[in-house]
């Protein structure tokens, strides 16, 4: 059985990167060549010191992981950053490399998605017989995960409430996916508009994205699990799929592992800019636990249906969704209508002290300048050729390999 540990004793992140090729920009499903170069031969999961490697449902995608649980978030940027060095060297003679950002621009997912071959094949064979895997929402999309710990149902209690407050705020930090297929989406956060439906066949996986108001493990098998068990049943009749594995709500709970993973957050341009989210994330929770701006009882009440209309505008909007509703306000010490991206300025500032030094620039840059997908929206213009397209993501190619942020160049300097 796996340790337990007590709130915010140990962190576990996950990072997802796509493989591209250099001269298109078109995905490269050659992440099994990817692991074979290192490891000698093709092993699905690889230990690197602190970060792993491992593939994902299709070949095309690597996610690169903390090595079991990390007592600080504060060095791994650089520990992220060495492992993408040392990929893309790697790759250089098969002329691909990584790219970020949580959806490629241009990938056409009915041509060029390839779903895993090897290691859990099974598991994926049969998603793509219930769901078709070839969607956008399920093979073009990136994401970086937080796995936070809790003890027991008390402190499971506290972090669920205080994530599912936070989960409707996430795009208007971290939404990175404005394009696709050369298009321009009308959402700053099109991987999660695909996120909401990409299983409707089997509603009871997702629900509402916000998960349900449950605050003990009894309570979370009832509400959650249960349902997700019978749902899946009459697709699943060699039992192959774990109820951990289906629940794909925002934030889902691992009782194996006594952790909760928040899902909602598109992946960056870097780590550096992944990390001090993140960091500045974990410190907001902190301070929703230590009930700093609100009670536990007020956190809790909330319901999915309200949050989930927070959320679906701020998918749309991001950092510029406008929150009209007061008493979701108050959690924040707010009482007047505001914008997603002033709530965060306020809880930065609010959390700022605690915040390694490092991760001041990379969050007040987004908080200026816009989450990745408005800057993104504003280096692309009026211009959607794909050519414009591909000089564009050439830039965050550079900004991964160079562990920077991206700026968009004003003409007026």
């Amino acid at each position: 059985m796996a340790k337990k540990y007590h709130l915010f004793e140990v962190y576990g992140i996950e990072l997802e990167y796509m493989l591209v090729k250099n001269d298109t920009l078109k995905v490269a499903p050659q992440v099994d060549e990817l692991l074979t170069r290192k490891a000698g031969h093709l092993k699905a999961d690889i230990e690197n010191g602190d970060i792993a490697w491992s593939n994902e449902l299709v070949a095309h995608v690597l996610e690169l992981k903390t090595n079991g649980p990390a007592e600080s978030i504060d060095n791994l940027s650089d520990k992220f950053h060495a492992n993408i060095l040392e990929i893309n060297t790697l790759l250089q003679p098969l002329r691909i490399g990584l790219l970020g950002t949580a959806s490629h621009p241009l990938m056409n997912p009915n041509t060029d998605t390839q779903l895993w071959k090897h290691s859990y094949s099974e598991v994926y064979a049969l998603y793509n017989t219930i769901f078709n895997c070839k969607g956008h929402g399920w093979s073009n999309v990136q994401s970086t995960h937080i796995n936070l710990p809790f003890y027991n149902d008390k402190e499971f209690e506290k972090l669920h409430a205080a994530i599912r407050i936070i989960l409707p705020l996430l795009p208007g930090l971290c939404a990175s996916s404005p394009i696709l297929e050369g298009q321009i989406t009308g959402f700053k956060d099109t991987r999660l508009e695909f996120y909401k439906t990409n299983q409707k066949e089997i509603p009871e996986l997702t629900g509402l994205v916000i998960p349900e108001r449950t605050f003990s493990k009894l309570d979370y098998y009832a509400t959650v699990f249960e349902p997700i068990k019978h749902a899946i049943k009459p697709y699943d009749k060699n039992k192959i799929l774990d109820q951990h594995f289906l629940n794909s709500r925002g934030a889902i709970a691992r009782f194996d592992r006594n952790a909760i993973e928040i899902r909602l957050m598109d992946i960056q341009e870097c780590p550096k800019a992944d990390i001090a989210i993140c960091a500045l994330v974990i410190e907001v929770l902190k301070a929703l636990v230590n009930k700093e701006f609100c009670t536990l009882q007020v956190q809790k009440q909330w319901t999915k249906e309200d949050l989930f209309i927070i959320l679906d505008d701020a998918i749309r909007h991001g950092e510029n969704s406008m929150i009209e509703n007061i008493e979701f306000l108050k959690l924040f010490g707010l009482n007047i209508s505001a914008t997603i991206n002033h709530i965060w300025k306020q809880m930065y500032e609010a959390v700022k002290s605690k915040l390694h030094k490092s991760h001041h620039q990379p969050i007040e840059l987004i908080l200026k300048e816009g989450t990745l997908a408005t800057r993104l929206l504003k280096a692309v213009g009026n211009d959607t050729s794909e050519k414009h397209i591909v000089s564009v993501y050439r830039q965050l190619q550079d900004c991964l390999k160079t562990n920077t942020l991206f700026q968009v160049k004003n003409d007026d300097n």
